[in-house]
């Protein structure tokens, strides 16, 4: 009596770590389950998702990508959209930071017919031209880019493609690969953050900044996306 007392004492202390007590076989099984990285935890990664896509955390909940051809077109689509995001952010900032405007008003001459500029240097071109030679350029590129009919060398440089040799070293090129889409994504989110403080204050994403900064409980999500009496 007195040895079963003792076994069943010593089975219960070492379900005990730190003062905490064991998970139970079925909160392990749970956490098994839940794979690191899942955009939903205990989530499973469908099986169209390949493991070798940068930035894929298993979401696809309406199956938008089982088939394959279809999910190569949206990797394309979502890699440019990153690609013209961060563009896009590193020009909004900078023309607000050196003191030309805001991005909202800097296009304004095409509508007034002013004199449009780059960096305050005139630009001897008219709309017309201008139009021209961007549809030209962008013709020539894409017309380009779409010969390569292989997936991974329509997304990313390499060859002739890559002066500065990104693609060289394996392992960073991988690295690279899942930080442009990180990144690509969160400018997406910064250029709708954008466009929306625009619409709600009319300023520019540093000036909103530096009134926030100055008065962080008056100027504010809250108080600029509701008005207040």
């Amino acid at each position: 009596m007195q040895l079963s007392t003792k076994a069943a004492s010593s089975r219960a202390g070492a379900c005990r770590v730190a003062g905490r007590k064991a998970p139970t076989v079925s909160q392990r099984a749970v956490k098994a389950s839940a794979k690191a990285g899942n955009w939903l935890p205990g989530s499973e990664t469908p099986a169209w998702l390949s493991e070798d896509i940068p930035g894929n955390y298993g979401f696809d909940p309406v199956g938008l990508g089982r088939d394959q051809e279809t999910l190569m077109r949206f990797r394309e689509a979502e890699l440019i959209h990153c690609r013209w995001a961060m563009l896009g952010v590193a020009g909004c900032l900078a023309v607000e930071l050196l003191g030309y405007g805001n991005w909202y008003d800097a296009p304004n001459w095409a509508i007034t017919g002013g004199q449009p500029t780059w960096f305050g240097v005139p630009v001897p071109f008219d709309m017309p031209t201008l139009l021209g030679v961007e549809f030209l350029s962008f013709a020539i590129v894409e017309g380009l880019r779409n010969e390569n009919q292989d997936g991974p060398r329509r997304l990313y440089p390499g060859g002739a493609f890559d002066p500065l040799g990104f693609s060289k070293d394996a392992k960073a090129f991988e690295t690279n690969k899942l930080k442009e889409i990180k990144n690509g994504r969160l400018a997406m989110v910064a250029m709708l953050g954008f466009i929306s403080q625009h619409s709600a204050t009319g300023k520019g994403p540093i000036a909103a900044l530096s009134e926030h900064l100055s008065n962080p409980w008056g100027a504010n999500f809250a108080t600029n996306g509701v008005s207040v009496p």
